[in-house]
């Protein structure tokens, strides 16, 4: 039998985004050494869900280049 406890709260979710996609604005950019693009492309997806603007990636000298482009 499954025991049901009462009254212990919910963990807060921690902000885990390590880059600066809140402070950017339209044409900053970031660079990340030896990150998979994909990886980067993901984390780009679900900052632009967030704080509602869209990021661009590309490799660039053996890692990747963010820019915020809208």
């Amino acid at each position: 039998m499954i025991q049901v406890d009462k009254d212990i709260p919910v963990p807060t979710r921690r902000n885990r985004t390590i880059y600066p996609y809140e402070d950017m604005e339209i044409g900053d950019s970031f660079f990340l050494e030896d990150m998979p693009l994909q990886q980067v492309c993901n984390s780009n997806l679900r900052a632009g869900k967030r704080y509602g603007k869209k990021f661009s990636a590309r490799t660039e000298n053996g890692g990747v280049r963010v820019w915020r482009i809208v």
